[in-house]
């Protein structure tokens, strides 16, 4: 019961976009085709949850028993950055179009504040591998599901009769703000 409140408390309340405003640059950026949102979450999601997994290893076996916490940051952005690659690589070479439409976004993974911040708390709140996993997994899939909402959200608006004064991007941050505040609204239905 714990993972299962654990999971979805990452998914709908402690969501890192629209709860704690972390990974906004790809939610922004990303989020004006329902195609090209649903290719960077996935890629984040796989990224999110190697990285959770990988520094969860490299934290316990390396760099707490040779006293080297002070290193933590720069090693967790050595393996986000190879985990980046290897994802940049295998969307390249398996399906092009998906690359293309990611563009610039897709490195850019690498500086998501959230991919760090997610083996950061790890980190901070002494999770264990499994905790990690779930943990990872649900921060990703939260901030998955935000992305994919987002987008189709405002595909439907590039659609309307938008007043001028509202065009571009005062809409956008005016969707992203009552979307945040239907998200908030999760607040209470699950206690840690």
């Amino acid at each position: 019961m714990y993972y299962f409140l654990l999971f979805m408390s990452n998914i709908l309340i402690n969501n890192f976009v629209l709860v704690r405003f972390l990974g906004l640059c790809p939610f922004m950026g990303i989020s004006k085709t329902i195609n090209s949102a649903v290719g960077m979450g996935v890629s984040t999601t796989c990224v999110i949850v190697f990285v959770s997994l990988i520094s969860w290893i490299i934290n316990c076996y390396i760099l707490i028993p040779f006293q080297l916490e002070h290193l933590r940051i720069m090693i967790y952005m050595l393996v986000i950055s190879i985990s980046v690659q290897i994802i940049e690589i295998l969307i390249k070479k398996f399906s092009p179009v998906l690359y293309k439409l990611l563009g610039i976004y897709l490195p850019l993974i690498t500086t998501n504040c959230s991919v760090l911040a997610i083996p950061l708390l790890n980190t901070r709140l002494n999770f264990g591998f499994i905790e990690s996993f779930v943990y990872g997994l649900s921060s990703a899939l939260g901030f998955f599901l935000v992305l994919v909402i987002f987008s189709s959200i405002r595909e439907r608006i590039s659609e309307s009769d938008i007043p001028i004064y509202f065009r571009g991007y005062p809409i956008v941050l005016i969707t992203a703000s009552l979307l945040s505040v239907s998200f908030m609204g999760f607040n209470g239905l699950i206690k840690l």
